[in-house]
């Protein structure tokens, strides 16, 4: 009878080892599928701040160039492309 519940208790250790390993295993992979999504996520946000940055100098630049037409006297009349912007105006008569 002391075999039978050795015998049941080493199959039972083994059945529950096995699988807390395969677990542990699980775990692992989707830590590490999570750590590859996290790294992809914080490279595309680096792209943006690449793009941001870029558009940024582009605004500053353009507002840059207003500011100086308008301390010289002349009416701004917009950005090509945005509406604002006026090529002649003729009068008909």
């Amino acid at each position: 009878m002391a075999t039978d519940e050795n015998a049941f208790f080493n199959k039972e250790r083994d059945r529950l080892t096995a699988e807390i390993t395969s677990g542990f295993e699980e775990l692992l992979s989707s830590s590490n599928t999570l750590n590859r999504k996290l790294e992809e996520v914080l490279g595309m946000t680096r792209e943006y701040e690449t793009i941001a940055s870029l558009w940024q100098s582009f605004h500053e630049l353009m507002r840059g160039q207003k500011d100086e037409s308008t301390t010289e006297g002349e009416e701004v009349q917009g950005l090509p492309g945005t509406g604002g912007h006026v090529i002649a105006t003729t009068q008909t008569q």
